[in-house]
């Protein structure tokens, strides 16, 4: 059983502030729904009722979870006239939810990292 002990200097944990920051993203980014409007957002500009529309979504629905994205800054919005528009804030979310979806789509494939 020795061998399996690691020196304390040679590993790190994750700080404890930083794990439940995490885990609430992670939290965040388990909702189907939420994880479509980061996707459609990467790729342009939309106002809530172009968002329901293309989710087929209640507009009260697509505000509320937009409110969740805005509050772990992950969208931002902007007034235009009298709609306001939403836009992906911190793209590089997206390199976790893109490398999420390529390692799901191993799994379901049945094929190991590589293949």
């Amino acid at each position: 059983m020795e061998g399996f002990l690691l020196k304390q200097d040679s590993i790190h944990l994750i700080d404890e502030k930083h794990l439940k920051e995490s885990q609430k993203i992670f939290k965040l980014l388990s909702n189907p729904t939420r994880l479509q409007m980061l996707h459609l957002l990467e790729q342009k500009r939309l106002n809530v009722k172009e968002i329901g529309g293309i989710l087929n979504v209640e507009q009260s629905v697509v505000s509320h979870q937009l409110a969740h994205l805005k509050k772990f800054q992950l969208v931002s919005s902007e007034q235009i006239g009298k709609a306001r528009y939403y836009q992906l804030n911190d793209p590089h979310i997206l390199d976790v939810v893109n490398e999420t979806i390529a390692h799901s789509d191993h799994v379901m494939r049945g094929k190991k990292h590589g293949e």
